[in-house]
């Protein structure tokens, strides 16, 4: 029986008033050189993903509208941000750690005044459940304050000299340069804020260029930043990203970028840098992770685990389990309990209690997954749940999609949205050989009761890919552990202490230890007169 899909949708006025937006965000400013300037050229209208019912049938909401600048625009927000990093003279990069911190914790507290607003915006923008909206602003400011916490304890450990074969030195970290930071569309306030304020906090200076979906949900932050750092640190860009970017890589002023997004677009910008070796690159990029389930394997938590692990927020996490192998013996019984959990799940819009499956962001996701599910068909897979791959608008009904080979696109492409491919196995050597093959290399989740399975699945994984989970779903946290990739699917190291090593270098002042250097660093660290040669402890 085919689904009532459209039923999910609401007319405009029953949508509850608690969670409908007061009014339409038309912004016409933006933040360059410390100002908010004003905007009156071409502008992008923002349409939720959340459709209501019209006399015309079901429409996307328009729920505002944001600048599309020009190069112009970007390359006068670059020479702020040049401005202020004044090659590391500037008042930010030369700013004590304690100052520093202190401006972001300013900000911190103008950001959760705003945070109705913001949970609101991350809702109707990119359809992500009100309830995930929420853990989504609370884990930011969590990892806010735990990268305050990181840098503190690292500038405790850099406030003493060190003395070594005739030579005292102190040893700190200090800035890159300029940074330009492009977050993405499914976390774009945590994950774009993961890199952009270890950035911030060890003294660079910013270009900040809001995902495609998920962008206004930034404009009633842009205050804050400007109140709460010095002129040209923190500068926004907006416009068609392949009409603004290339120049910014181009001008050769660009010292890190950042991007969470395609391994394909990182490529083409570094190498439009003229100078390469002196770009810093941290990136988090494509994903293409592989559930293991062992016939051994506790049937229940796999399924559960899978269900998580493919399917929450719709599959769109690049952490999402993306294609499962099971063992053969156990492929049917496993594709019932699969097909019975995900019926189970509570799919509607993203404000009512308990839902897990909502409406997409990308106006084109639907029609590609309904042709990657089309292509699997085409060499011999089915959909083998209830419904699966039904589309209602801007919604996809999760679909199982099994037995997938490697002539499907769902085998090698990340489809990144509510398909599970299943691919049934024989050997545990050719899920172990699909990784080594495979361009992915960030995560593994292996299913099994055995501790010699388990074993001998760790110790060639963990040289394919960077975490191997053990009988649960992939995914990023605790912020405190490492979260990286190898091959195409990231480059440099994200957590709280990794980020900030990261975005900074280490840096010595040396010099013989000698009675007259020894009198002269006195002088100047007991007259604190340099902000970097130092003995002040943060507390």
């Amino acid at each position: 029986m085919s689904l009532d899909l459209e039923s999910i949708f609401y007319d405009e006025e029953n949508i509850p008033a608690e969670f409908a937006l007061e009014e339409q965000v038309d912004q016409r400013e933006f933040l360059s050189n410390g100002e908010m300037l004003t905007w009156q050229g071409q502008i992008s209208e923002v349409f939720s993903p959340i459709c209501v019912r019209t006399k015309d049938g079901l429409q996307r909401k328009r729920i505002g509208s944001y600048p599309v600048c020009t190069e112009k625009e970007s390359m006068e927000a670059l020479e702020a941000a040049v401005k202020a990093y004044d090659n590391g003279r500037g008042a930010w990069p030369t700013m004590s750690v304690a100052d520093r911190i202190k401006c972001v914790e300013d900000f911190t507290h103008k950001m959760i005044e705003k945070k109705d607003i913001v949970v609101k915006l991350i809702m109707w923008e990119i359809g992500k459940s009100f309830s995930d909206s929420v853990k989504e602003f609370d884990r930011t400011v969590e990892y806010i304050y735990a990268t305050i916490d990181a840098l503190k304890d690292l500038d405790r450990d850099s406030s003493r000299f060190q003395i070594e074969q005739g030579i005292i030195a102190q040893i700190r970290r200090s800035p890159l340069g300029v940074v330009l930071c492009m977050g993405p569309f499914n976390y774009p306030l945590n994950e774009t804020f993961t890199t952009l304020i270890p950035a911030l906090i060890m003294g660079n200076t910013l270009l900040f260029k809001p995902p495609k979906h998920g962008t206004l949900l930034h404009y009633p932050l842009l205050e804050a930043f400007r109140t709460s750092f010095p002129k040209g640190v923190v500068n926004t860009i907006y416009g068609r990203g392949n009409a603004i970017v290339p120049s910014l890589m181009q001008s050769g002023k660009i010292n890190v970028l950042t991007l969470i997004g395609s391994s394909r677009v990182a490529d083409e910008l570094k190498k439009l840098h003229p100078k390469v070796n002196r770009l810093r690159a941290i990136l988090g990029l494509d994903a293409k992770n592989a559930a293991i389930i062992n016939k051994d394997a506790d049937l229940d938590l796999a399924v559960s685990e899978t269900v998580l692990g493919s399917l929450s927020f719709n599959g769109q996490r690049c952490t999402a389990l993306k294609i499962i192998y099971v063992h053969r013996s156990i492929a049917q019984e496993f594709l019932k309990r699969l097909s019975a959990e995900v019926s189970k799940l509570k799919y509607g819009m993203p404000w009512e209690k308990g839902v897990t499956l909502t409406p997409l962001p990308e106006p084109n996701k639907p029609a590609y997954l309904t042709e990657c599910i089309e292509d699997a068909r085409k060499y011999g897979a089915k959909v083998v749940n209830e419904n699966g791959g039904q589309v209602q608008e801007s919604f996809v009904y999760p679909a199982i999609v099994y037995p997938v080979n490697s002539q499907m696109k769902l085998y090698r492409e990340e489809q990144f949205g509510p398909v599970i491919p299943v691919v049934p196995f024989d050997d545990l050597e050719e899920p172990i050989e699909y990784l080594i093959g495979s361009s992915h290399g960030q995560q593994v989740s292996i299913f099994s009761k055995s501790a010699s399975v388990i074993s001998s699945l760790i110790d060639p994984l963990v040289n394919q890919v960077s975490r191997v989970n053990i009988n649960c779903q992939c995914q990023r946290g605790p912020d405190t552990f490492p979260f990286t990739g190898r091959k195409d699917s990231a480059e440099g190291t994200l957590s709280v202490v990794d980020a900030i090593r990261s975005f900074s270098i280490r840096s010595l002042v040396a010099a013989k230890f000698t009675e007259d250097n020894k009198e002269l660093l006195n002088d100047i660290v007991s007259s604190h007169t340099s902000n970097f040669l130092s003995t002040k402890f943060i507390f």
